[in-house]
């Protein structure tokens, strides 16, 4: 009974399994998108194709579907005009080339278990794009978002990125430990991206990828790739040891005062980072990359021996992680946060509201547009109190009293900054314009910036700063009147833009980046594959066949040959004498030597090999020519084409329109608004000429461009030159006639056409397949 049952189940799923295969024959018949029926013959295919192929141009035909329409009628054109494709279609409803009864049968199971819960997922093969895991979407890149989005981006976080794409078994491998290791470092404030390279090749071929999968890091746009095995741990540390070395400090006891105390030579805020791990967490040193330009981190292992006293001078809890901050004073911190678990956002709103000192030293271009920026509008007015002073402790005083009054009027509105007037001259003197009362003293000015360009509306404190109670009193008054009466800053001026203090010396740049360079070819030779490599191999090896050659030439060389002594003085001005009256008596009758250039003709024998099979990025360059204006054309088109002879991926022919004028103007209905066909009903219809044409055609990709001759009326020739050119080679005179001299100029320009299409800005025309050569 078992096995009855068994049997009427496979023969309802084999029945239903056809009846899928017929149903899925029925959406595509190219019979009926020809409107042709089943016994026509290749001419009546070929004369629908021409009559549909001329209506539903999408160059022709505007209609919205045209193009759709169009490749349909190609594709049922390519069907059907192949005997193995028609006859497979009209045997299983597909036109494989590698059909057989196995994957037909393959295909109708494959349709009929679609239907039912027994899929590609059952097996954890999401090669069917519909049901492709989404998690990797919102990761996606682009070429344009990469380059102006990813790339400056990686200068504030790194990025982790996957080359993946369908039909790849270890891409679906490494799935698992990649959607875990992107989700914890995203959190960790990583960034993650994701390159299909059948969608993306371009980007996946920028970022050096040349097999799938392939993981590699991107950070201040540069790109290193992941060698090791693909585990949790291997990708964090990698991410790990993509960010620079001296992120973080370590602070004990003995260090903590020198880094503290170094606000004030890099004019940063510092930042202590408390937690009772033996290592700088990766959250923290993705913080302290981020926020390089601004902050300085220090680390301190609560649980080492030795941050006691660290410990206990900032009353610090052992067991919760904690951040502080100091600027200006650093035996109190400016402000601190402790959490049990310490989450990216919230050290970004922490870290983000102290990005900056107190009175923060004005330094470069850069720190002054974010701290003092342009008055976008009256309610959004900011205004910046600028103490311009010296170094040293003849103005200690004065900056302190700055400082105090700072921190006591601190303002979203309002920036306190200080600028030495010795590293800053021309900033100085645009406020202070030399006057005697300022020399040698400090000076405030309040100031407005208008726009980028660099003006600025200010007021500077008609006394000097001293830094006394009646200094703060008058600065104190100014500022409540600024809040009324925004035109009591009547002074303006155009500042420069403010030299970079910290900008490191162009030597130490320059050893940076050679360290960087040495760096990446160390890793590019241990870690590149070999096709990586190849064109470092070739290098060097062509030098060493050189140098090596070079040596046994001159070792096998004999010295004592007269040939290679050198003559005597006599013999030598005799030798010069007599080249000279040879050359000179043979001058006159001297023939300018011509470049061969091989050139074939195109016919039905080598019309596979030299077109239809060309190989990829190859191209045939083919002139078009006559009986009668063979000879002509040809020795024009050697001299055109002579220099471009050198490049490997060309070849040039030559057709007889005499033969194929049939296949001639079957290619040219696909450009039609550059050589229009004349109506077949038209009496001059066999007389077109088109000798001279030029078609460039690639095999591959099934395109051709168009080169149409140059008329000789452009020249000051005529018609009747070219009709006694005709009659000239039908008689077989020389080519010096003035016939065959217009016959040439049709091939005027011609190098330069041959230059843009090396360039690749010449227009293409598709076509669905290449007619036979009859």
């Amino acid at each position: 009974m078992e096995p009855g049952r068994a049997g009427l189940a496979w023969a309802a799923a084999l029945l239903l399994a056809a009846l899928g295969a017929q149903a899925a024959a029925g959406d595509f018949d190219p019979y009926r998108v020809l409107g042709v029926g089943r016994g026509s013959g290749q001419a009546d295919i070929k004369k629908a194709y021409k009559r549909l192929a001329r209506e539903w141009h999408p160059d022709k035909n505007k209609d919205p579907g045209a193009e759709d329409r169009f490749i349909q009628i190609s594709k049922a054109y390519e069907i059907l005009s192949n005997e193995e494709k028609r006859a497979n279609f009209d045997r299983y409803g597909d036109a494989g080339e590698s059909q057989g009864y196995s994957q037909h049968q393959h295909r109708q199971f494959h349709r009929f278990h679609e239907g039912f819960y027994f899929d590609e997922s059952f097996f954890h093969f999401p090669f069917n794009s519909e049901r492709r895991d989404t998690s990797d979407e919102k990761y996606l890149l682009h070429f344009s978002h990469y380059i102006n989005e990813i790339v400056p981006d990686s200068f504030k976080k790194p990025y982790l990125i996957k080359i993946t794409s369908d039909w790849c078994f270890s891409c679906i491998h490494i799935e698992p430990v990649w959607k875990e290791v992107a989700q914890e470092l995203e959190a960790l404030g990583a960034g993650i991206g994701v390159v299909h390279a059948g969608y993306e090749r371009r980007l996946a071929h920028h970022l050096g990828a040349h097999s799938t999968p392939s993981l590699l890091g991107l950070i201040n746009g540069k790109i290193t790739f992941f060698h090791s095995a693909v585990v949790r741990e291997n990708l964090r540390q990698f991410v790990e040891n993509l960010l620079p070395g001296n992120l973080v400090e370590k602070i004990t006891d003995k260090n903590y005062i020198r880094f503290l105390s170094n606000w004030k030579k890099e004019n940063k805020p510092h930042v202590l980072l408390f937690d009772h791990m033996p290592v700088v967490p990766l959250l923290y040193k993705l913080t302290a990359f981020a926020y390089r330009d601004y902050l300085s981190f220090g680390y301190v292992y609560v649980g080492l021996q030795g941050t006691e006293e660290l410990s206990s001078q900032y009353n610090i809890n052992v067991y919760t992680p904690t951040m502080m901050i100091f600027k200006e004073h650093i035996d109190k911190p400016a402000d601190v946060v402790q959490a049990r678990e310490m989450k990216k956002q919230l050290i970004d709103d922490f870290l983000s509201q102290n990005k900056f000192l107190m009175v923060a030293r004005l330094t470069s271009q850069r720190l002054f547009q974010e701290l003092c920026p342009v008055k976008k509008s009256h309610r959004q007015r900011k205004h910046c109190v600028v103490l311009l002073t010296g170094e040293g402790e003849k103005f200690a005083e004065a900056y302190e009293a700055f400082l105090t009054f700072a921190v006591a009027n601190t303002k979203d509105t309002l920036k306190f900054v200080h600028i030495y007037n010795d590293r800053q001259p021309e900033f100085a003197d645009a406020f202070l314009m030399d006057e005697e009362k300022y020399r040698g003293k400090s000076a405030v000015v309040i100031l407005e910036r208008r726009n980028n360009a660099g003006k600025v509306a200010y007021k500077t404190l008609e006394e000097a700063w001293q830094g006394s109670k009646e200094d703060s009193f008058i600065l104190l008054d100014l500022l409540d009147q600024l809040r009324t009466d925004p035109n009591l800053l009547s002074s303006e001026t155009v500042l420069a833009d403010l030299d970079d203090e910290l900008a490191p010396m162009f030597l130490t740049r320059w050893l940076y980046s050679t360290l960087d360079y040495l760096s990446d070819c160390w890793d590019s030779l241990f870690h590149s594959n070999w096709r990586e490599m190849m064109p470092l191999l070739s290098l060097l090896f062509s030098a060493l066949f050189i140098l090596f050659g070079t040596v046994i030439v001159q070792a096998f060389s004999d010295s004592s040959d007269p040939r290679d002594s050198p003559p005597s003085e006599k013999e030598e001005t005799a030798a010069k004498t007599e080249k000279n009256d040879a050359s000179f008596s043979k001058e006159s009758n001297r023939i300018p030597k011509k470049g061969f250039v091989e050139v074939t003709e195109l016919t039905d024998i080598n019309y596979n090999s030299n077109l239809v099979r060309l190989r990829p990025g190859h191209m045939n360059v083919v002139l078009i020519l006559s009986n009668s204006t063979k000879t002509a054309l040809l020795q024009k088109f050697a001299l055109e084409v002579y220099t471009f002879t050198g490049s490997s991926s060309l070849h040039f022919s030559f057709l007889s329109l005499d033969k194929h004028r049939e296949w001639l103007e079957y290619l040219l209905e696909f450009a039609q608004d550059a050589a229009p066909i004349p109506n077949q009903y038209d009496k001059h219809f066999l007389e077109r000429d088109y000798t001279g044409y030029v078609l460039a055609l690639n095999g591959h990709k099934k395109y051709f461009c168009l080169f149409k001759p140059h008329r000789s009326g452009d020249e000051g020739g005529s018609p009747e030159d070219y009709n006694s050119s005709l009659h000239a080679e039908a008689r077989g005179k020389s080519s010096c006639s003035p016939g065959s001299r217009s016959i040439k100029t049709k091939l005027h320009k011609l190098s330069f056409w041959m230059e843009r299409l090396l360039e690749g800005s010449l227009q293409r025309f598709y076509i669905p397949s290449w007619p036979a050569l009859d």
